[in-house]
């Protein structure tokens, strides 16, 4: 068995990627502010304020980057690897991305650089999943892929607290250094055995097994031999696009994840991460928008370590419906204050209830629907056709995630802040209602107990 400290000390490796993410999700929260400023040009790189739509596509071309990542990597973690495809198809493009961001002097750049940066985002959360999944042992699996979630939070938390109090330059050249790193020391992970096994590398395999558990050739026989078998019994059977939609359980699988990141961009995260320094301007809360953000970072930092801890204990399911609901009760009050404030009432008095709001919107999202689509994705395809699946979802995802971003500021125009934020609670209502009556536990499940379980 891995000790502890190594296997610590690889998952803080192998989720540098995940960090970086998180940085460019929320990206535009500190830096936006500076590109609207039209008293303080000087800290705004451009010369002169961004418009509405400018400001649109800057937050949202990272969303649109992200539809076609998948669709890359989907291919390549069948070609190249699972760890191939995270170095060169998304740590390279973060990295370029940072660059082309720290020195851009003109609109067009930021969309370019926005793009690419979802681009490898879009990479990233296909083929990490898939990663983390085939390296893991069930018992820690959820634990394992769930832990990308507290990295993207430590990430997004960096963004909120060093990018309103640095230039524009200093805070992307900063950021820069993750990317590096992740590319650096990810280079040098073991690749997935059920990769290396499918691709007919059985000695390699077996010593990515033995690095990977720690163990003598002995050791990790059992496990190797079952993997085969898997590998071997999925080569005879192998998967396209049109034998998902064939297998009763690979639709049921694709069905379920489809439904879950859909609800997850639904319930409005997009708009919130993208958005969240100009959601507390429009407030007018006493407390300043970039600290209100900082504590909505921390708050979200401390609720993404309890997803880890709780996944292999109280199951999917149960954490998917109490983020559902929770998620609910937090954007309800949230859309009655913006409500009774574009209406003229005096607010003064509630100026904490939007802080409140989110902080609880943004743990109870943590506690199911930030982290866990990702980990079950990773769990309810057979390795045959986990890449064209996965591809799919996540390119759905972002889809739905480009156009929740690019229509907020024209919905909040035209039903107020208000009205957005029920509608985005509605569809948390939707959401646990899915959940209950289609969501299938994987808890402690092998990959082959999952397959039969959605066969039923």
């Amino acid at each position: 068995m891995l000790p502890a400290k190594t296997k610590g000390r690889r998952l803080k490796k192998g989720n540098l990627g995940s960090f970086a993410s998180g940085i460019l999700l929320t990206w535009t929260s500190p830096v936006l502010p500076k590109l609207n400023n039209a008293t303080n040009v000087d800290s705004n790189p451009l010369g002169e304020p961004i418009n509405l739509i400018q400001e649109s596509w800057i937050g949202s071309c990272l969303a649109l980057g992200a539809i076609f990542g998948p669709l890359l990597a989907g291919f390549t973690a069948d070609r190249i690897g699972r760890k191939n495809t995270l170095v060169y198809c998304a740590g390279l493009p973060f990295l370029i991305s940072l660059l082309i961001l720290a020195f851009a002097k003109t609109p067009f750049l930021y969309y370019v650089a926005r793009f690419l940066g979802g681009f490898g985002i879009g990479n990233l959360y296909t083929a990490l999943p898939m990663y983390f999944g085939e390296i893991s042992e069930a018992s820690i699996r959820g634990a394992v892929s769930s832990s990308m979630n507290v990295f993207i939070c430590l990430g997004e938390l960096y963004a909120y607290a060093v990018g309103p109090y640095v230039s524009i330059m200093l805070f992307c050249l900063s950021c820069a250094v993750f990317p590096l790193a992740f590319i650096l020391t990810f280079f040098f992970f073991p690749d997935s055995p059920y990769y290396l096994l499918a691709k007919d590398k059985m000695r390699t395999a077996e010593k990515s097994l033995m690095r990977l558990r720690n163990r003598t050739k002995s050791g990790i026989q059992q496990e190797l031999k079952m993997m085969q078998r898997n590998v071997e019994e999925e080569a005879v059977n192998r998967g396209s696009l049109r034998d998902i939609f064939k297998s009763k359980g690979l639709r049921k699988a694709l069905l379920i994840c489809l439904g879950l990141v859909s609800f997850q961009q639904f319930s409005g995260i997009t708009v919130v991460q993208f958005y969240v320094t100009n959601i507390f301007e429009a407030t007018g809360s006493s407390l300043s928008p970039d600290v209100s953000a900082i504590i909505v970072g921390i708050v979200q930092l401390l609720a993404s370590f309890s997803t880890p801890i709780l996944v292999d204990r109280l199951g999917r399911k149960l954490l998917f419906l109490m983020s559902a609901i929770g998620m609910v009760i937090s954007e309800v009050p949230l859309g009655i204050y913006f409500y009774l404030k574009d209406g003229g009432t005096d607010v003064s008095t509630l100026g904490w209830l939007p802080v409140l709001s989110l902080v609880a919107y943004i743990i109870t999202y943590n506690l199911g629907f930030g982290p866990l689509p990702w980990t079950v994705m990773g769990e309810v395809f057979p390795s045959n056709v986990k890449s064209t699946a996965s591809m799919i979802t996540a390119s759905v995802c972002w889809a739905l995630g480009f156009l929740v971003a690019n229509l907020f500021p024209i919905i909040a125009e035209a039903m107020g802040k208000g009205g957005t934020f029920w509608l985005f609670s509605g569809f948390c209502v939707l959401a646990a209602i899915f959940t209950a009556l289609f969501l299938v536990e994987t808890k402690g499940k092998s990959l082959q107990e999952i397959q039969k379980e959605l066969n039923k």
